[in-house]
């Protein structure tokens, strides 16, 4: 395989498991994961050699739409922002079926930037209804031009080796 190294931000709104995301990519705890929103202040740099790859994750704050009365949520929305245009890669994480007014504001932003980018659809192993999902997925493919849109349970590990598989195929050669 030729070597490869890249940036890639982990995006999406708030509490869909961008950090625990980065947290199973890595093999350790190196975000803090709580239910509670906003608990991502600043970025989170994690780095990951395997082979002849070499992937830096930057970690984002959630993004989200309004709430700009509060300093740190627009401080939180400009850094999640900035970090989108200086990337090679976005992975853009989205709880399962569920596409809110917040999820639309993070692909504006990517779109914007005009990065490549993953969808990855979290949490699947919490849906009632699996056959909801082939539907869903189907829906928010057409949104954007993505590299790739990926199920996964960054909690429980299912389908991310795969998806870093597509990371490592995405990241620039040299």
């Amino acid at each position: 395989m030729t070597e490869r190294c890249g940036y890639i931000a982990i995006v999406g709104r708030p509490n869909v498991g961008k950090s625990t995301l980065l947290n199973r990519i890595l093999g350790q705890k190196l975000s803090i994961t709580s239910r509670k929103p906003q608990t991502t202040r600043h970025q989170i740099l994690g780095m990951k050699t395997e082979d002849e790859v070499q992937a830096i994750y930057v970690d984002t704050p959630g993004l989200h739409e309004g709430y700009t009365e509060k300093a740190l949520n627009r401080y939180i929305n400009k850094v999640a922002s900035s970090t989108i245009k200086d990337v090679d890669l976005a992975v853009f994480v989205i709880d399962r079926t569920k596409w809110t007014n917040e999820d639309q504001v993070v692909l504006e932003k990517i779109k914007a930037a005009n990065v490549p980018c993953i969808l990855a659809v979290n949490k699947v192993d919490f849906l009632a209804e699996k056959t909801d999902l082939l539907p869903f997925l189907q829906e928010v493919s057409q949104k954007m031009d993505f590299v790739d849109v990926f199920p996964i349970s960054a909690k429980h590990g299912k389908n991310v080796e795969e998806l870093e598989k597509k990371i490592a195929t995405q990241l620039p050669e040299g």
